[in-house]
């Protein structure tokens, strides 16, 4: 099974053996989908030949002709106004056909992948409030005694770089975006203290403790990174020693054309982080795709 989310930022596939429920092939490639798109609310040109080059590239890895290839993407596709345009560019080129999902879908499967990569790291957990910081979106989820309560947030990444420009604007300015979460903390009379772990996915956790663990970009390894333990210092003292080296240097730690979006994603979280009173996070390389695949494979099993 084949299994494809084209992100805000990031396109990731994988090759996923439902027998064994293990990853056989993997891929991964910076695109940028919602670059500009809080300026112009469409996926630029630009943007699409990422894609394009990325999907190209994939093309030659996985076999995108057989049955079982599942396509999904998120908050960039849900804003743009021209994304069906999109979706049939990459459907005339590649015959994938990408399926646009709303926010409770997204945590809904990111909850399936999180809690596959829970258990591959042996922590066993139905008690945890749950991040994925997207490049358009971030979503939270707060699981407890079987009830899960999601929501999706319209702030990420690549929106709050672009926006807000510099480090220190974004320093500034992010408890606008984040203060979102509190209000639904809130309105949702959500009792944060009764939660007894912070999980955190996608790129900027995950870069952070492959940074921590002297990892380069080109040589992360996700067996490594599931299940660590990152403390808000880890965050606040790799954006210090990040910021102090030369372009090409962060590059080599946090992969080309990330490292702009790894700053504002290390801001990110530790805003998060305060704002719901976690000192330390469990970071899980699973994600969307993963759960996709989980979703898919349990479907056909039931079938």
């Amino acid at each position: 099974m084949i299994t494809c989310d084209l992100g805000s930022n990031t396109l990731r596939i994988l090759e996923f053996d439902c027998e064994k429920r293990v990853r056989i092939k993997e891929f991964e490639r910076v695109v940028r989908t919602a670059q500009n798109l809080y300026k112009t609310q469409m996926i630029s040109i630009e943007s699409q030949k990422r894609i394009l080059d990325a999907l190209d590239e994939a093309s030659k890895l996985f076999d995108f002709s057989c049955d079982d290839v599942f396509c999904v993407t998120t908050e960039a596709l849900r804003q743009a106004t021209n994304s069906k345009e999109v979706i049939q560019i990459i459907k005339d080129k590649f015959d994938l056909e990408f399926k646009i999902i709303d926010g409770q879908e997204e945590a809904r499967l990111t909850l399936l992948g999180i809690e596959s990569g829970l258990e591959d790291a042996g922590i066993k957990s139905d008690n945890y409030v749950m991040m994925d910081l997207g490049g358009g979106s971030t979503e939270i989820s707060f699981k407890k005694e079987g009830k899960t309560i999601s929501k999706s947030f319209s702030f990420g990444i690549v929106t709050c770089a672009e926006r807000y420009k510099t480090i220190d604007t974004i320093s500034k300015n992010i408890a606008h975006d984040t203060k979102q979460i509190q209000e639904f903390i809130e309105q949702n009379h959500i009792d944060i203290k009764s939660y007894i772990r912070f999980v955190a996915t996608a790129g900027t956790p995950t870069t952070v403790a492959s940074f921590v663990e002297g990892m380069p970009y080109n040589s992360y390894d996700y067996k490594k990174i599931n299940g660590k333990i990152l403390h808000v210092k880890d965050f606040r003292n790799s954006l210090e020693k990040l910021l102090k080296l030369e372009e090409s240097e962060r590059e080599f730690w946090v992969g080309t054309n990330r490292s702009d979006l790894v700053c504002a994603g290390i801001l990110i979280v530790q805003d998060i982080m305060n704002l719901l009173g976690f000192s330390e996070c469990t970071v899980i390389d699973n994600g969307l795709r993963e759960g996709l695949a989980i979703s898919k494979c349990n479907t056909k099993a039931i079938c």
